[in-house]
């Protein structure tokens, strides 16, 4: 089921919410279930089949967490009980997103005929690393004894079970666990319906809006200069807007609920480094792979060399968590070798004078949205030839087109960056503060006007949805 289908708007969220604060009056408990079970009932009405999958890993991790968390184990049985957790869950994300991958490699290498063909079950990505984080901080003592329930709608919760954000334990679990998130509150469902329609707004329109462009370089067998530049950046845009999309939505359904989710953007596209920019995009995923792989690997502590080393590591892998194809890993690559150069050059310039700190910074917010760039063409590519293809005419000027259809193109691609570089994000607009439970408060003091700012938004996403096709999010394959 998709979050911009009339399906999920009209009948699906409206009964889950309906469900959710009728049993909230009754019990801190029921409610929990029912949100469980409808998240469930979610993630079947499109892959039934991987209901049992994801139920098992449910079960799993949260038996290897109570031995973590509640069983006397020693220092070796529980290092144990954290390798079977860990091995477990990257032993089944392998076997169903990596088989087909090596089986490929392994052809090309010996000549053999092997054929392995398994479905990807959709989030199991997300769902994996969300279970992995919680076993690691079990094994470190920081996580506290929890009901079945409450861990099965952590891992569960629909609004991020498909395509994030990767959720924490201690930041979702209190909020589940709380009694007045069972009561609905106006404010909160106000300012989520309208964060959801900028949301749809950002998806229905804006990502699937520009996608025709993005065949200007992809699907066209020899594109000209401007074609590549062209559909390279309707890419980059189309992704943003996507990805961004579907994180809005996801936490303004979070909201009606009461609960809130972490910002998993911050206008990336306006990162003056590479490191900043990583600061910004898919921050959720950022901070997984720093806490989780980057500083157990070591992070900067055992000098320069192995500091490189470990960002090349993390990135890489990185890069393979988002597919199981060679282009993910050249486009890992690419950014483990921009970060390198990025603590590089911050090593031997620590300092820039204050004179030259504004032209330095817009430089490096141009050099960080080309690298970006380039990279994403690997990202989009459907092999590293194509891929090439593609850069190659994006460093050939002598052969231009510039017709009708490219000059459209650009127009539409400049209005786009336009939007990126100088509108507010949706956390500014709205004053959303996952810290600090926060939102919409410019709409409870009266500096803006709510019903104004509700029917314009939503009555412009569900114009725009309703002549559109329901696609799905890009994210959806990851």
């Amino acid at each position: 089921m998709l979050f911009n289908s009339y399906p999920f708007i009209l009948l699906f969220l409206p009964a889950v919410l309906a469900g959710y604060f009728w049993l909230g009056r009754r019990s801190n408990l029921a409610p929990v279930i029912w949100l469980a079970a409808a998240s469930l009932a979610f993630y079947a009405i499109g892959n039934w089949q991987f209901v049992g999958l994801l139920l098992l890993s449910i079960a799993f991790n949260y038996g290897v967490g109570y031995l973590l968390i509640a069983a006397e184990l020693t220092a070796s049985q529980r290092r144990a009980a954290l390798v079977l957790g860990v091995a477990g869950d990257l032993l089944v994300l392998g076997i169903f997103k990596y088989a087909g991958f090596a089986t490929e490699n392994i052809n090309a290498l010996f000549g053999t005929h092997l054929a392995i063909q398994i479905l990807l079950p959709v989030g199991i990505s997300f769902y994996t690393f969300t279970q992995i984080a919680f076993l690691v901080d079990a094994y470190r003592r920081q996580v506290s004894a929890y009901a079945l329930p409450h861990y099965a709608l952590f891992v569960t919760y629909f609004p991020h079970l498909i395509a994030g954000p990767i959720l924490h334990h201690k930041d979702m679990i209190p909020q589940f666990e709380r009694e007045d998130s069972k009561h609905p509150r106006a404010h909160l469902i106000l300012c989520g319906v309208i964060i959801f329609a900028i949301g749809l707004f950002k998806k229905t329109c804006l990502a699937d809006g520009i996608q025709p462009l993005v065949a200007l370089a992809f699907e066209a067998r020899s594109p000209s200069f401007d074609q590549a530049w062209l559909g390279a950046l309707a890419y980059t845009f189309q992704l943003y807007f996507d990805f961004s999309g579907y994180s809005d939505m996801a936490i303004g359904i979070s909201l009606m609920f009461g609960i809130f989710l972490p910002v998993n953007f911050n206008s990336p596209y306006k990162a003056s480094s590479i490191v900043e920019f990583w600061r910004r995009w898919h921050m959720t995923l950022s901070q997984f792979l720093r806490d989780y792989l980057y500083i157990p690997l070591g992070g900067n502590r055992r000098g320069r060399v192995l500091r490189y080393v470990n960002l090349m590591l993390t990135m890489l892998l990185g890069g393979l968590w988002h597919g199981a194809a060679w282009t993910f890993v050249v486009w890992g690559m690419l950014h483990g070798a921009y970060l390198c150069i990025n603590h590089a050059f911050n090593a031997l310039v620590p300092n820039v004078p204050a004179l030259l700190a504004r032209p330095v910074r817009i430089a490096g917010a141009v050099l960080t949205f080309f690298a970006v760039v380039i990279a994403w063409v690997f990202f989009r590519a459907e092999s590293v030839t194509w891929a090439l293809r593609v850069l190659h005419a994006m460093a050939d000027p002598s052969n231009i087109v510039f017709g009708r259809e490219e000059i459209a193109a650009l127009v539409l691609v400049m209005i786009y960056a336009a939007l990126v570089w100088l509108a507010p994000n949706t956390q500014d607009i709205m004053g959303y503060d996952h810290g600090n439970r926060r939102v919409g408060e410019a709409l409870q003091t009266g500096r803006m006007r709510p019903l104004a700012l509700y029917a314009a938004s939503l009555v412009l996403a569900f114009g725009i949805l309703g002549i559109q096709s329901h696609s799905e999010f890009i994210y959806f394959r990851f």
